[in-house]
């Protein structure tokens, strides 16, 4: 191979020749061919590169014009198009109502209570400082009077108090099973405390207040339980999203036969829009507001408080990241509750889980949320503050935002850094599940030994955890699997314990009988509520290393001081989901069985329910055998198709009427 003129061969190739263009002698070359320097045309390129630029700049002058004014206009063009945006939603909202109110009932709600807000910030920052000071009289002459005001506001809440749960618990005397619970396991935290003198009464009374007015608003008002029933369906609807993504990817029959692919992609989903609202401020502004609550009217320091009210909504690791700053300088009684925090509620990630298993989806947020107040508490009860705190006499701490540069850098990251969580679930699932079945294994070959058939780990803390369930208000019947889910919950994770009384409530409300032979297919619905609320907190014995190595990652220097009180927090952790229980059955109302004769009447006998199983106990109850002729009592006995009912009751279940 060669070529005229600047000889470029295989050989000069090998050696590694330069190219004679780059070369000295190229450019000597060049400079002979143009038959002098070439001044003249780069002159002319210089002159088009010129008339170029100038043309550019003459096109882009009317963008740069517009750049300067809206630089300078800023905030009234800023006023221009919200403006613009709050006349189109208007013109939006009120065609919705106008076109059906019943079905924009909602949008009104979410309108209110945004709008709420936004004014009380409006009226904040523009009249804050007026209306303070025209108060400020007022708030010196009720300063002067607090000290004897208070302890008559004290004896009117607890003679209020007494005498509602006189009149409340007269009804069902199973009420006072759990009032009596409540008040040992409070006892039992005060005995335990590391200083009894220093114990902060206000923090105390005020967090179990705040957690019993929360109960009694959820559980008791009609506001209340319809408000949190809606915004359980409502994360139900938004969780199912999750199978548009997971069906993509793992088809239709794996996400519907296989557990792996039908919870975990929620906790991604979860994950992903709790990262999203994490870069829109939306959280940090939910998480300020109930830590104001809980501050203002417990007295307690802004980190710690910050740290359990974020605990609401993020895991036990990701809480402590709100006051990552503050960790260093945090006295010992502030980190008892920050780790107290983590250890008494879930995660929301984990939540949408719990969720999918078919657990009630208002009582595990109602669980979480009444967590945060009784937890702060009982840290206060356990752990009193007894150094001198950096941060009391601080009025807020500063929430870092996100470093996402973007939403979708925020939605990316969020789903990213649930793959981890998923994968360690998944992974704890699988050991925790197989350690268990070795463990009953070798105990059932132990209690062979000595001909004690049966014995299991699950055995074992229905018996040893037996009469705590019964104190939180579950039936002596129920007890002992209600005992047998706390244990699971306490020593290997509430996962697996969840799992299980999801189960036992598919069981209930298929209609199954109660009993088989000697085992408990299902328990009560009020033990369902009762266990629910237990079971709603990362306190067991595999957290402790999840939680010292979070906190010590952020904070290596103070490894020994969380060593040495995780222990105490774990044990004040469990105690909080029992109170949290007992408060559940205290105000527990149980669901009235509609009439079961129309129930009948419509009623498809080819498979079983809840309801049909209840309606066919009473039938059973009311069947009376008199010398060979069946007669019936109370409502059924007027039916002309009792006898009917009761043989297709009896091809279900099993009684000595049939």
């Amino acid at each position: 191979l060669e070529m005229e003129g600047n000889q470029i061969t295989l050989d000069s190739l090998e050696k590694g020749t330069d190219n004679p263009a780059f070369s000295f002698q190229g450019e000597t070359r060049h400079h002979e061919e143009c038959g002098g320097p070439c001044e003249s045309q780069e002159e002319r390129r210089g002159e088009r590169k010129g008339r170029f630029s100038s043309y550019c700049r003459k096109a882009l002058q009317p963008a740069s014009k517009a750049k300067h004014f809206c630089k300078a206009h800023d905030k009234v063009l800023r006023r221009v198009i919200l403006g613009l945006f709050g006349v189109a939603y208007l013109c939006y909202f009120i065609a919705a109502c106008y076109l059906s109110f019943q079905r924009a009932l909602a949008l009104v709600v979410m309108t209110a209570v945004v709008a709420f807000f936004v004014c009380w910030e409006i009226f904040k920052k523009r009249c804050g400082a007026k209306v303070l000071l025209l108060l400020h009289p007022v708030g010196k002459c009720f300063q002067k009077s607090w000290p004897w005001l208070k302890w008559l506001l004290w004896v009117a809440l607890l003679a209020g108090l007494i005498v509602w749960l006189a009149l409340d618990t007269a009804r069902n005397r199973e009420q006072l099973i759990s009032l009596g619970g409540f008040c040992l396991l409070v006892l039992f935290l005060f005995a335990c405390s590391k200083h009894h003198g220093a114990v902060s009464w206000r923090a105390v009374f005020w967090g179990l207040g705040l957690e019993f007015l929360f109960g009694l608003f959820v559980l008791r008002t009609t506001p209340g339980t319809q408000a949190f029933q809606w915004l359980g369906d409502q994360i139900q609807y938004f969780l199912s999203y999750t199978t548009a993504g997971s069906s993509f990817v793992f088809g239709n029959t794996l996400i519907e036969e296989v557990f792996a692919f039908q919870t975990l992609p929620i906790i991604v989903f979860f994950s992903c829009v709790m990262s999203i609202l994490y870069y829109l401020g939306a959280m940090q502004w939910l998480i300020l507001k109930i830590s104001w609550l809980l501050q203002v009217s417990m007295g307690t320091t802004p980190t710690e408080t910050l740290s359990v009210a974020g605990n609401i909504f993020v895991g036990q690791t990701e809480a402590p990241l709100l006051i990552r700053p503050y960790l260093a300088d945090l006295t010992l009684s502030e980190v008892h509750a920050v780790m107290t925090g983590g250890f008494s509620t879930i995660a929301g990630s984990v939540l949408g889980a719990y969720i999918s298993f078919g657990i009630d989806a208002a009582s595990l947020i109602a669980a979480s949320v009444m967590a945060a107040p009784c937890a702060l508490a009982m840290a206060k009860l356990v752990y009193p503050e007894v150094e001198e705190s950096k941060f009391k006499g601080k009025e807020s701490i500063r929430l870092s935002s996100g470093e996402e540069r973007n939403i979708l850098e925020a939605a990316s990251n969020g789903a990213a850094a649930s793959v981890g969580l998923a994968a360690n679930i998944a992974a704890c699932l699988i050991a925790f599940l197989a350690m268990l079945e070795f463990i009953n294994a070798a105990l059932r070959w132990f209690g062979e030994m000595v001909d004690i058939e049966g014995l299991s780990f699950q055995v074992i803390c229905s018996y040893v955890l037996m009469p705590v369930a019964f104190l939180m208000g579950a039936d002596w019947a129920d007890s002992p699997l209600v005992a047998e889910l706390l244990g699971i919950k306490i020593f290997l994770n509430e996962f697996v314990a969840y799992q299980q009384l999801a189960t036992y409530k598919k069981n209930r409300l298929m209609g199954l009988e109660e009993w088989d032979g000697n085992r408990k297919q299902w328990i009560s619905e009020r033990a369902e509520t009762i266990a629910t609320f237990a079971l709603c907190g990362f306190a067991n014995f595999s957290s402790i290393g999840i939680m010292l190595g979070g906190l010590g990652s952020l904070a290596p220097h103070r490894k020994g001081d969380f060593a040495s009180v995780v222990l105490r927090a774990l044990l004040t952790g469990i105690c909080v989901s029992m109170l949290n229980a007992c408060l559940a059955g205290l105000l527990h109302v149980p669901a009235e069985v509609g009439d079961c004769t129309m129930f009948f009447s419509t009623a498809n006998f080819s498979s079983t329910s809840y309801t049909m199983y209840t309606c066919c106990k009473q039938l059973f109850a009311s069947s009376v055998l008199q010398n060979g002729t069946l007669s019936f009592t109370g409502s059924w006995a007027g039916q002309a198709e009792s006898v009917l009912w009761l043989t297709e009751c009896c091809g279900h279940y099993n009684h000595t009427s049939c």
